[in-house]
């Protein structure tokens, strides 16, 4: 059976680093340790391994690395913690405190082409 692992590191700096695996996570957490590839942990060691979720699929774990590398600290520590219940809130929070994505609204004008052309143009708001 084909197993991936998603993991994150604690950094010397305090920082985390998530990562995605299919060699035993021991193998991986020596390469880290070691320095043997560049990257955002070489210059952080020693690391430290404080989460793995183990999968079958490998776009499984793909999905989750990516998932858990676009979250604030905050969440990632809770899932550290395995707070489950406390993933929604910290979610919730992000939107209200404004690290969503806001989209910007402007009006444009577009003509309607079925009405008598001296007649006024339409306004219609779009998303851009």
């Amino acid at each position: 059976m084909f197993e991936a692992t998603v993991y994150i590191l604690r950094c010397a700096d305090g920082s985390y680093y998530t990562g995605l695996t299919k060699q035993p996570i021991e193998a991986r957490l020596w390469e880290h340790n070691e320095g043997i590839y560049e990257g955002f942990t070489k210059p952080r060691r020693p690391v430290t391994l404080v989460f793995t979720e183990t999968y079958d699929r490998m776009l499984d774990a793909i999905a989750r690395e990516r998932q858990i590398k676009g979250w604030l600290r905050a969440k990632k520590e809770a899932l550290i913690a395995l707070d489950y219940e406390a993933l929604p809130a910290l979610a919730r929070n992000r939107q209200v405190a404004g690290g969503g994505c806001e989209m910007a609204r402007t009006t444009v004008s577009i003509p309607d082409l079925t009405a008598d052309p001296g007649e006024a143009l339409e306004e219609y708001p779009t998303n851009v």
